[in-house]
């Protein structure tokens, strides 16, 4: 079994997130190949991890990683706001969240999330749901589109791209992710086509976070979240792009001054090592953000 993705931040996470119980329990809200999921198995004998994915490809990777460790990992298919709420109050030590899309799926899942790619437009975690990117980018009215590149990816071309678009699936349906690619670098003007990122990457994003609805299901699952995690146990959150990040801040921000039942222990996010962002480049746009949720009146800030 081949293993492509690296966890980010591994050693901060295993620094922040430790067991509040003798028998710990952790939920690894986006498991993917497992790669988090090891670091805290082999270093805490007596831990038990809830490993949710939606995708049913990777989560079979990530079983048969953990075979020989029994009923310690226990795979749970669905997405992570809806298996949040099924899960009882005060029952987790620790929350992880990597909002991150693995290597595996732009590497080996062959559904059209790499725009570097000659494959079928896809997208899909959930394959058995019916929305996929071929039909938003074939389907969606123009200026729909041209709304979602713009909200979902901050592209400023987003309506050039979705004009050009427009114009290529009247004459033949756009159904591989190369041929999207090429359009959109059509539709820019030369010096941002060769810019120091792909010119498709912001409308990939928009389209992938369309098709999972990634957006609409952190906020929710951060409020289950806080609900299942123990008293002094903690929640940490990795995001990639500005549109989670801000998110995530606000709800915690927010929380603590409503509730106050949460204390922040990331006043600004942390970032990558410079070692690590060289040997594993996905970690460079890295964020974490850490949160505790307060016990009695005479709760202190273990860290």
């Amino acid at each position: 079994m081949e293993i492509v993705h690296t966890p980010v931040m591994k050693n901060e996470i295993l620094s922040y997130l430790v067991p509040v119980s003798e028998n710990p329990v952790m939920i690894d809200c986006t498991t993917g190949e497992g790669g988090h999921t090891q670091a805290f198995l082999d270093k805490y004998p007596f831990l038990t991890v809830f490993g949710f994915d939606r995708d049913s490809s990777i989560q079979a990777k990530a079983v048969e990683r953990f075979r020989s460790y029994g009923n310690r990992f226990v795979p749970v298919n669905g997405w992570f706001d809806d298996e949040l709420k099924k899960m009882e109050s005060s029952s987790a030590d620790m929350i992880l969240f990597d909002l991150g899309i693995s290597i595996f799926h732009y590497a080996q899942s062959k559904r059209g999330f790499s725009f570097r790619a000659d494959e079928k437009l896809d997208m899909r975690l959930d394959e058995n749901q019916k929305l996929d990117a071929a039909t938003i980018v074939n389907e969606y009215r123009e200026e729909e589109l041209a709304d979602l590149i713009y909200q979902y990816a901050e592209e400023r071309y987003s309506r050039r791209i979705a004009h050009r678009i427009a114009e290529e699936r009247s004459r033949e349906r756009i159904e591989s992710a190369a041929r999207l690619a090429d359009i959109i670098s059509s539709a820019v003007p030369p010096q941002y086509r060769h810019g120091h990122i792909h010119p498709a990457t912001r409308t990939f994003q928009a389209l992938r976070i369309e098709v999972n609805k990634e957006l609409d299901r952190i906020t929710p699952a951060l409020e289950e979240a806080v609900r299942v995690v123990k008293a002094h146990g903690r929640i940490a959150v990795i995001t990639f792009h500005s549109l989670e990040d801000r998110q995530v801040k606000w709800f915690f921000k927010k929380r603590a001054a409503d509730k106050g039942d949460i204390a922040i222990l990331t006043k600004h996010p942390l970032t990558a090592s410079q070692e690590e962002c060289s040997s594993n480049p996905p970690s460079r746009s890295a964020k974490l953000r850490i949160i505790e949720r307060k016990g009695d009146a005479n709760y202190e800030n273990r860290k």
